[in-house]
C-alpha cells in the first residue's frame, strides 16, 4: 500500500524504520523518551553532544549587521549616494529609501584571529577568538512579529513550539527542580508575545517559564506551613489521577500534575538561584552591576542568572533585552543614539558572561547564540535610520563545539544580499540541535496527521563552523 502511494517503501525498509528507536519515540536505551509522569527526566541524545545547554541572547528588533559584525568599506566610499544607482533596491518594510549610509562606528580587529568588530561591542570583541560570526543568515519575513515566530519556532505562524521547548522535548533537563526552558525577561517581551516561548502542540511541560530579572512572581508559598501545602498538593494529585483514569491520556491533565510538583520544588530552588548577594563583588563589577546606565545593570543580572542556570543544569535559557532605558534594536531613525544605548546595555554583560563561563570550564559545554530576527538596510530610512533587512544579516555563536575566531558566509560589498554560503533560520536550528546531540530530522512529534519537527522539511547542519 505504501508503495502504491508513491513512497517506495519495501517491507524490509519499513520494518527497519518501525524498529528505529528515535522514530518510535525511544531513547538509545529503549525506554520511553516522553514519560507523562516525568516529562523533564534526562534523556539520552541521538549521538554524543558537544553542548549540554544553550544560552540564547535575543537582540529584539534587528541589529544592524553593517554597524556591528560585517564591515563594509564601500558604504564609506559611496556615503550619501543614491542606492538605486548602485544596487537593485527592493521594497522595504516602510519603503522610505534614503541615501547610502556609512557606519557611525569604526571597526577594529580583535584577538589572534583578527576578527573585525565595531566600536559598539568592545567587550564582546575581547572574546573574538571564541566567536564564529555568521554573515550570511536570512529570514523569510521582514516584519517583527512573523520574523520572531520564525526565529523562535521555525515557522512564521503563531502557536508553534519554540526551539527551547524542542530542546526539552528531546533531552529533558538535568535539574528536576527547575524548568528545562527558562526565559530571563529583562523587561521587553518581543513582538509576538509569549507565543515565542510556547510549547505549541508539544506537551505543555516543555514551554518556557518566564523569570523576571529581579525574580519570579508567586514563588513563595501562601500556605502557613510546608506540610499544609504538601497535603493540598497530594489531594490535587489524587483528583487529577482520578480524572486521568476516566479521560485516558490527556496532555493538559498530565502537564498539570507535573507542573504542580515542579512548582512545589521550585519554591526551594528559585529563591537561592535568584539571590545574587553571594556572588563576589569583583565579578558583579565586571558584569556591570555598578554601571550608572540602568540597561547595563539589568542585563548584567540577566547574564549572571543565565550562568547560574547553566551551572544548575537548565537545558535552554533565553535572555530578552532590558527595558526602561534605550529601546529595542529597531532604529528607523536616530540610529546613532539607539544602537549606542542598546550596545551600552548588553556589551559588557555579554563579554563578561563569555569570560566567566570560560574561566569556570563551562563554555566548552554551553552553546551561546547572539542574534536578532533580521538586520538593517545599508541605506538610510529617511536621513538617520535603517529599515528592516531580511536578505542578509549577521549573528554569532560561541562555545559548545563552535569553531572560534572564524567567520562564515558573506554579503555583497554593500551588505545587501548574501553572496556566499547563504543560510536560513532552519539551518541555525538544525545546528543548535546537532550540537546538543539531537538529529533534527529524527526529533519529531506526531500532530495533525504528520510527524512535525522544529525544522519542518528544511535545515542543514552547518558543519563548517563546528570545531
Amino acid at each position: 500500500m505504501l508503495k502504491s502511494c508513491g513512497m517506495g517503501f519495501g517491507a524490509t525498509a519499513l520494518s527497519a524504520l518501525l524498529q528505529d528507536k528515535a522514530f518510535a519515540g525511544l531513547d538509545s536505551s529503549g525506554k520511553d523518551r516522553h514519560s507523562a509522569l516525568n516529562p523533564l527526566m534526562p534523556r539520552k541524545p541521538h549521538f554524543p553532544a558537544r553542548a549540554k545547554s544553550v544560552i540564547f541572547l535575543y537582540m529584539d528588533g534587528g541589529v544592524s549587521h553593517v554597524d556591528s559584525f560585517d564591515p563594509k568599506p564601500m558604504l564609506n566610499k559611496c556615503h550619501g549616494q543614491d542606492p538605486r544607482k548602485l544596487m537593485d533596491v527592493q521594497p522595504t518594510q516602510f519603503n522610505s529609501i534614503g541615501k547610502v549610509l556609512k557606519s557611525h562606528w569604526e571597526f577594529k580587529n580583535y584577538g589572534s584571529s583578527g576578527l573585525p568588530v565595531s566600536d559598539l561591542f568592545p567587550h564582546i570583541g575581547d572574546c573574538a577568538d571564541d566567536l564564529c560570526v555568521i554573515r550570511s543568515m536570512t529570514s523569510n519575513f521582514p516584519e517583527h512579529t512573523n520574523a520572531n515566530y520564525f526565529l523562535h519556532t521555525g515557522s512564521g505562524l503563531q502557536g508553534r513550539p519554540s526551539m527551547g521547548a524542542w530542546a526539552g522535548y528531546g533531552l529533558g533537563s538535568e535539574n528536576q527542580d527547575l524548568p528545562g526552558f527558562v526565559v530571563v525577561n529583562g523587561g521587553l517581551v518581543p513582538p509576538g508575545g509569549l507565543d515565542n516561548f510556547n510549547a505549541g502542540y508539544l506537551p505543555a511541560a516543555y514551554q518556557g517559564s518566564v523569570f523576571r530579572n529581579a525574580g519570579i512572581a508567586n514563588v513563595k508559598r501562601s500556605d502557613p506551613s510546608d506540610a499544609h501545602q504538601r497535603s493540598k498538593l497530594n489531594f490535587m494529585r489524587k483528583l487529577d489521577s482520578e480524572n486521568l483514569k476516566r479521560a485516558g491520556e490527556h496532555d493538559a491533565l498530565e502537564s498539570a500534575i507535573s507542573n504542580h510538583e515542579l512548582a512545589y520544588r521550585m519554591q526551594l530552588e528559585v529563591p537561592e538561584l535568584m539571590d545574587l548577594s553571594g556572588e563576589p563583588e569583583y565579578l558583579k563589577e565586571a558584569y556591570g552591576f555598578n554601571q550608572k546606565w540602568k540597561g547595563t545593570q539589568t542585563f548584567a543580572r540577566s547574564c549572571m542568572t543565565a550562568r547560574r542556570l547553566v551551572e544548575r543544569g537548565v537545558r535552554f535559557i533565553e535572555l530578552t533585552c532590558p527595558g526602561g532605558s534605550g529601546d529595542r534594536w529597531d532604529q528607523h531613525n536616530k540610529l546613532l543614539d539607539g544602537h549606542t544605548k542598546n550596545a551600552r546595555s548588553v556589551d559588557q554583560p555579554i563579554g563578561t558572561l563569555l569570560k566567566d563561563l570560560k574561566q569556570r570550564g563551562l563554555l566548552d559545554e554551553t552553546l551561546v547564540v547572539w542574534t536578532g530576527e533580521f538586520g538593517r538596510t545599508p541605506f538610510a530610512q529617511g536621513g538617520d535610520g535603517r529599515d528592516h533587512h531580511p536578505w542578509g544579516f549577521s549573528l554569532w555563536m560561541a562555545g559548545g563545539g563552535i569553531k572560534g575566531g572564524t567567520t562564515y558566509g558573506a554579503t555583497d560589498e554593500f551588505g545587501y544580499h548574501v553572496v556566499e554560503n547563504k543560510l536560513e533560520i532552519h539551518d541555525l536550528h538544525a545546528t543548535m540541535l546537532h550540537l546538543l546531540g539531537v538529529d533534527h530530522e529524527r526529533s519529531t512529534f506526531r500532530y495533525g496527521g504528520r510527524d512535525m519537527r522544529l525544522t519542518d522539511v528544511h535545515g542543514h547542519v552547518i558543519h563548517d563552523i563546528i570545531a
